[in-house]
């Protein structure tokens, strides 16, 4: 269970970007980077503190991966923490080597994301609405953006240059190729006719009760106060909606759309800045008699852009440094800038699409402003009724009859639900919490339950059904099935490890098979693909120890229907890697590289965990 662990969360970038960018923004430790926050740390990375919620939303992000796995909630939240404080770790050393990585690849990255598109497009006002929902802005994004991108880098680095020589590879397809000869026997279930005893039923049945429980459920009562139904009720006057319009203008508005390319000139450890500044102005001369693309194509060092004549795309603030911004914003259309200066050397800069900032009238966006102003005006008398809902139902806390008649709320019904399931409002695994509370187990209303932003309610219990143990006459026949299985299997394994020790004494499978009027099977060069024999029973021969001086290895493999086969590996013959494995073997190259170059940076972040100071309170 702990390797389908690891292999779901290989690369600390892909959970970072997962946690960063993830709908709608489930930042974990947002507080702790942002605020310095007073709560007690649980984690503590070198000088990083984290909190409990830090833990309890990377926890959460955590399990949303394992959705369709039973794994244990106990695994999980050990996996989740050592993965904050992995990912901790490599985030402090990359800002402790002070490694970098260039505006262009965070600009393309950002772009990239489909949270931040629309119609396959990068769309700004996306962005910003998404960044502006979380209190953050773009420059904070992007610098979370590149320390994420540096961890991969650095893990790249580490991962990718691991070496797998050709010694290797054979010994993978001596061992991929090996094949093994084998004679068994299988035992099949029987079933039992004798009738167990009434002691021997009732003895189950007290060993087992908790097996016959009903599950626990109950049925509850609330009324709910809804933010959609409170807009219906609003009708705004023209007057509202026309200062909400001249207040909001910017929502309704389309900022200039620029689109530049650029060609850049790279200071680098052959090229001096000096020099790099002579080559682009050498290159602006050339642009009086030559295509901007064509040049960027031939000359540019940034080799990514340079394949599509230049071409960064949409213009964005935020994203590029302050003077290359400054120099890209104030280009007209077609004009080419003079050589800016950056981190990496210098740019010349072009604008190839520009439209004009737009905004739209009122009598466009009139149903949406309309709509918008009924949600403000609606919010108001949805937290003011949401005071009164939470103080009356408290104080009345034996009914919600006064809440109802207080709110004009209607007292709605819940089906049957459990803890773990249940339907409508039950769907809400915080509305089951606080449904099997001891308050309201009590009888006692709820406390009011937020679901959403926009939907809060209160609970009551109707109807408790608790767990209890079904009557031994109610259990009784599957108790009796269940005992005729138990001995038909044990029957089986003693049947099959007695056979097991007469082969290890030397004794012959087609004597013991003669004996007990069993049929003997035998495969020859049997392979590790092979159909002869089932997935479980194929693997456990090839797991089986090789014989040794002659002497076969014998073991005994159940199969899911109760039925035993008792095997016994004669030969073994190693593999040898043939013309038809070419492929095989690329493959093999890079899967062992793989594993390597995750099992070298493993070390490394053990390394950094050695030299650092790593703390967990319970």
């Amino acid at each position: 269970m702990l390797t389908k662990i690891r292999e779901k969360t290989q690369g600390t970038f892909a959970w970072v970007i997962l946690i960063l960018i993830c709908v709608p923004f489930g930042l974990w430790g947002l507080q702790n980077y942002t605020e310095g926050g007073q709560e007690r740390a649980v984690v503590i990375v070198g000088d990083k503190e984290f909190v409990q919620r830090d833990v309890n939303q990377a926890y959460a992000q955590f399990k949303q991966q394992y959705a369709d796995m039973q794994v244990p909630e106990q695994i999980l939240k050990t996996q989740a923490v050592e993965k904050l404080i992995r990912d901790e770790l490599l985030l402090q050393h990359v800002v402790e080597e002070n490694l970098t990585i260039s505006d262009e690849t965070v600009r393309e990255f950002i772009a990239s994301l489909q949270y931040f598109q629309r119609d396959g497009k990068f769309d700004k006002k996306q962005y910003e609405s998404m960044l502006g929902a979380q209190g953050m802005s773009s420059a904070q994004f992007v610098n979370r953006i590149r320390k994420a991108l540096l961890m991969e880098q650095y893990q790249k680095a580490v991962t990718e240059t691991s070496f797998v020589s050709e010694q290797d590879i054979e010994r993978f397809f001596k061992i991929q190729n090996q094949t093994r000869n084998i004679e068994y026997v299988t035992v099949k279930l029987e079933s039992v006719t004798t009738e167990p005893s009434a002691e021997e039923i009732n003895a189950y049945y007290q060993q087992q009760g908790s097996a016959f429980q009903t599950t626990e459920q109950l049925s509850v009562e609330y009324v709910e106060l809804s933010l959609t139904s409170l807009m219906k009720d609003v009708i705004p006057t023209e007057e509202q909606i026309q200062v909400y319009y001249e207040d909001n203008i910017a929502i309704y508005s389309v900022r200039e759309r620029r689109k530049i390319s650029h060609i850049l000139f790279a200071k680098t450890k052959d090229t001096t800045e000096e020099q790099a500044l002579v080559n682009a102005q050498a290159a602006k001369l050339r642009l009086a008699q030559e295509p901007f693309a064509t040049l960027a194509t031939e000359l540019s060092d940034d080799t990514v852009t340079a394949k599509t004549g230049g071409d960064l795309g949409l213009f964005e603030i935020g994203v590029m440094e302050p003077d290359f911004e400054k120099a890209a914003a104030a280009l007209t259309l077609g004009e080419v800038s003079e050589p800016v200066k950056s981190a990496f050397g210098y740019h010349l800069i072009t604008v190839t699409e520009l439209v004009p900032a737009e905004t739209s009238d009122l009598a466009e966006v009139k149903s949406e402003v309309t709509q918008a102003v009924q949600r403000v005006m609606a919010e108001t008398t949805f937290y003011e009724l949401g005071e009164i809902l939470t103080e009356v139902s408290f104080e009345s806390s034996d009914n919600l009859q006064v809440v109802s008649d207080e709110l004009d709320l209607e007292i709605k019904q819940a089906d049957f639900f459990t803890r773990n399931t249940g339907t409508g409002i039950a769907s809400e695994e915080a509305v089951r919490n606080i449904a099997f509370s001891e308050t309201v187990l009590q009888g006692n209303n709820s406390e009011p339950v937020e679901l959403g932003d926009d939907r809060l309610l209160v609970l009551r219990l109707k109807e408790h059904q608790p767990a209890e143990t079904k009557p031994l006459a109610e259990v009784r026949d599957i108790i009796i099935a269940t005992i005729k299985t138990q001995q038909a299997r044990q029957q089986t394994e003693q049947q099959a490890e007695s056979i097991k020790q007469q082969l290890l004494a030397g004794a012959s499978v087609e004597g013991i098979a003669q004996e007990l009027a069993l049929s003997v099977e035998k495969i020859s060069a049997l392979k590790r693909d092979s159909k002869d024999l089932s997935v479980q029973l194929n693997q456990a021969v090839f797991k089986a120890a090789k014989p040794i001086a002659g002497q076969p290895t014998v073991i005994v493999v159940g199969s899911p229907e109760g039925g035993q086969s008792v095997v016994s590996i004669i030969a073994v013959t190693d593999g040898v890697k043939t013309a038809e494995d070419a492929e095989k073997a690329e493959l093999a190259f890079a899967n062992i590289a793989r594993a390597l170059g995750q099992s070298d940076y493993a070390a490394v972040v053990d390394g950094m965990r050695v030299s650092t100071r790593v703390s967990i309170r319970e």
